[in-house]
C-alpha cells in the first residue's frame, strides 16, 4: 500500500487525485509544522475533509519545527524536511506502507539543479531529483520513495486543477523571497522564462542527458551518494605495507587500526562535532568544515563519518573526504581500517 505525503498545497492535492482515480488502495499523511499559525491548522483541516469524503485513512502530525531547527543548529527548511522524512519512514514501519509517494514535480527538479548549481555540486547535484528512490534517513533508508509527477510541470499541474474544478490551499508564503528556493522561483524563473519559454522542460531535459552521458555503475553510485547513510558498509582489518595510497579516495577511507581507541563507530553529522583535518592547524567545527568545501544542507546530513569512541564530538573520518590526524597512515602503520560505502 502506498503513502502519500499531503501538504494540502496544489501539487500534492493534484497527486491524490490521479492516485484516488487510479483506484488502488492508498493512505495519505500531513504534516502540521505549526509555522504559519491558523493558516497551518487550516491546511490540516483542508487535508483532514477531503479524506473523509473518500474515505481514505488520514494520519496527522503535528511538529514544533522552530524549536527543533533551533536546538539542532538547522534551518527551518532542513529541520521541516528531517521531520517529515523521519515520521513517514515511522509510519511505514509501524503500518506496513510499502513506498512514499511525495508531489515533486519538474519546476521543483529544476530549482534544485540551479541550487545546487550556485552551491557547487557534483554529479548527484547535476542529476536532480530521481523518480524513484529511497527515503533520505538512516534508520528508513530502504524505504521506497517515489515521485509520479516529476515529469509533469506546475502549469499543467495547474492546468488540470483548474479544468477538473478541483480545491487546494495556497501557502501565503509562497510569495515570499526569504528562502533561496521562493527566491528562484519568484524571482529569477520569470527572468528565465523570457529568455526561454521552456526553460523547466529544457533543464529537465539537461538532468535526463547527464544521466545518460553517465555509465549504469555511475549513475547509481551518484544517486546512491544522495542516499549517503542508506548503502552498506565494508570494514577491512588489513596489514599495511606501505604500497597502497593512504590518500582519500571517493567512497573509501584508511586509517591506522592500532591508534583508533576502539572500533570504528559510524554515524552522521550533528551540531558541535568537529575535526583535526590534514594540512589545517587545530581543530576545525564540521559545520565550518562543510561550508569550506561546498557541502549542501543534504549532503552534510547524509555524508558518513567515523567517531571517536572516546569523545563522540571527535570525527575520526569524513569517510572519502578527510581523516583526522589521530589517525593517519604514517610509515610506522602496521594495521589499517579500510572503509568503503557500497552501492
Amino acid at each position: 500500500m502506498l503513502l502519500l505525503a499531503v501538504s494540502g498545497g496544489i501539487d500534492s492535492m493534484c497527486l491524490c487525485e490521479k492516485v484516488r482515480r487510479q483506484g488502488g488502495p492508498f493512505a495519505i499523511a500531513h504534516c502540521n509544522f505549526r509555522l504559519r499559525g491558523e493558516e497551518s491548522d487550516g491546511d490540516e483541516a483542508f487535508v483532514r475533509a477531503w479524506a473523509q469524503r473518500y474515505g481514505i485513512r488520514c494520519h496527522v502530525r503535528r511538529f514544533e519545527t522552530a524549536a527543533y531547527a533551533a536546538a539542532e543548529g538547522i534551518s527551518i527548511e532542513m529541520a521541516a524536511r528531517t521531520l517529515r522524512y523521519r515520521w513517514f519512514g515511522q509510519l511505514c514501519r509501524e503500518e506496513g506502507y510499502e513506498a512514499v509517494a511525495v508531489a515533486h514535480n519538474a519546476n521543483d527538479n529544476a530549482e534544485t539543479l540551479l541550487l545546487n548549481l550556485l552551491r557547487g555540486t557534483g554529479l548527484k547535484g547535476i542529476l536532480g531529483m530521481q523518480e524513484r528512490g529511497f527515503l533520505p534517513v538512516k534508520e528508513y533508508g530502504d524505504i521506497p520513495l517515489l515521485r509520479p509527477l516529476l515529469g509533469t510541470s506546475r502549469e499543467e499541474i495547474t492546468a488540470f486543477m483548474k479544468g477538473e474544478g478541483l480545491s487546494w490551499r495556497e501557502d501565503s508564503t509562497n510569495g515570499e523571497c526569504q528562502f533561496k528556493r521562493n527566491k528562484l522561483r519568484n524571482q529569477v524563473f520569470p527572468l528565465l522564462a523570457e529568455i526561454n519559454p521552456s526553460f523547466i522542460r529544457t533543464l529537465n531535459r539537461d538532468m535526463e542527458r547527464f544521466a545518460e552521458e553517465l555509465s549504469p555503475s555511475e549513475a547509481k553510485a551518484a544517486v546512491d551518494r544522495s542516499r549517503g547513510i542508506s548503502g552498506r558498509w565494508q570494514l577491512d582489518e588489513l596489514e599495511w605495507d606501505g604500497r597502497e595510497d593512504p590518500r582519500q579516495k571517493e567512497g573509501v577511507s584508511i586509517l591506522d587500526a592500532d591508534r583508533l581507541p576502539g572500533a570504528p563507530i559510524i554515524g552522521n553529522w550533528e551540531s558541535g562535532d568537529w575535526i583535526r583535518p590534514m594540512g589545517a592547524p587545530g581543530r576545525k567545527k564540521l559545520q565550518d568544515w562543510f561550508t569550506d568545501h561546498h557541502f549542501t544542507p543534504e549532503d552534510k546530513h547524509a555524508v558518513p563519518l567515523v567517531r571517536d569512541p572516546k569523545d563522540p564530538s571527535h570525527i575520526l573520518a569524513i569517510i572519502g573526504y578527510a581523516v583526522d590526524k589521530a589517525v593517519r597512515v604514517t610509515p610506522g602503520t602496521r594495521r589499517i581500517y579500510r572503509l568503503t560505502l557500497l552501492p
